[in-house]
């Protein structure tokens, strides 16, 4: 496994981050693809046998029980100073902003709720989840210095946002000597790059780590012809996404398929190498042990120049979609 840097933290960190959406009870929460306990334990044991030491959950995924699971598992599995834990919390609810809870309190609130979940004392990289678009900016900044101080958090990261709210945010840290975001975990793989745009050159400049999720695009550019899977079925989310845009992907898709027969890999392995090759540690879920090999397997394939601009160059503009989709109107209002 190789080891990098995430940003400008003292994290070391493998160059493949679990992401854990998959992990929690399946009958509670979003989603009605995830796994139970016992094989959240198999899967996060082989990888952390792997080399894999960076894990990604958020409170929201399955009403808490991914971060419990989670917990649970590396406190079994690992001493607390061998892996890096990554949890996120989300806006304030409409309850909360009803009773005035203030962001401060809201971020307070919820970390204590996930250290609870997790039975851990601290993370080691707190996540704004998306932007709150009710909630002062100033609020959200001084609450997360609040829980960095207090030791309950190590760093911090912000998922979901525009490159300008990410250098407002963190230009306002370093003017009023509050905790800087070290990582920004977007939207980003082969067949959506949109990204590229503004963020990622932000990022490379004031070396924010990329911690990029949906690395797979919820499959798509794993998966050959008539290969299935549970979650391509059933996670309606993903459809949203991709769906549209997925005569225009199909062709990249075969380009992976192809220089996945070419080098005699996976699809996921050609996916990841390429991704890989633009971010710090992609964020890469797993819901099979088996899954957890091609990951490992593709922090040591290398992509040629070449086999990069192939994958590359039939790539169109895509329309923003998900969370990013639904900021962008928050933040337009009526402007068309």
């Amino acid at each position: 496994m190789e080891y990098r840097k995430l940003g400008n933290s003292d994290l070391n960190v493998s160059a493949i981050c679990m992401g854990c959406m998959g992990f929690g009870n399946a009958a509670t929460g979003q989603h009605s693809w995830t796994v139970d306990e016992e094989t959240t334990r198999e899967i996060i044991k082989h990888g952390l046998n792997n080399g894999i030491n960076f894990y990604d959950t958020a409170i929201v995924y399955q009403n808490g029980t991914s971060e419990q699971f989670v917990g649970r598992a590396l406190r079994d599995f690992a001493n607390r100073d061998d892996y890096i834990i990554a949890t996120k919390f989300t806006p304030r609810t409409q309850e909360e902003i009803d009773q005035n809870v203030s962001g401060q309190k809201h971020i307070e609130n919820y970390l204590n709720q996930s250290l609870k979940n997790l039975g851990m004392d601290y993370v080691d990289l707190y996540i704004y989840h998306m932007w709150d678009y009710h909630t002062p900016m100033e609020e959200i900044m001084l609450g997360l210095d609040d829980v960095v101080k207090a030791g309950k958090a190590r760093y911090i990261g912000i998922s979901n946002c525009f490159a300008w709210q990410l250098a407002k945010a963190n230009f306002f840290a370093r003017e009023n000597n509050l905790t800087e975001f070290v990582s920004l975990q977007g939207h980003y793989n082969l067949i959506a790059r949109e990204e590229e745009r503004e963020m990622v050159p932000f990022c490379f400049d004031q070396n924010i780590a990329l911690t990029p999720y949906s690395a797979l695009a919820g499959g798509r550019i794993s998966k050959r012809p008539g290969e299935s899977s549970k979650r391509l079925v059933e996670d309606s989310y993903a459809k949203f996404k991709y769906d549209a845009t997925a005569e225009a992907d199909s062709k990249i898709i075969e380009r992976v398929m192809e220089l996945a027969d070419k080098r005699n890999v996976s699809m996921t392995q050609i996916s990841l190498a390429w991704l890989l090759s633009k971010v710090t540690a992609p964020v890469v879920g797993a819901t099979k042990v088996s899954q957890v090999d091609d990951m490992v397997g593709a922090v040591d394939l290398k992509l040629t120049p070449n086999e990069i601009d192939y994958l590359e160059e039939l790539y169109v503009p895509h329309p923003l979609v998900g969370v990013m989709a639904q900021n962008g109107k928050q933040k337009a209002g009526n402007v068309v």
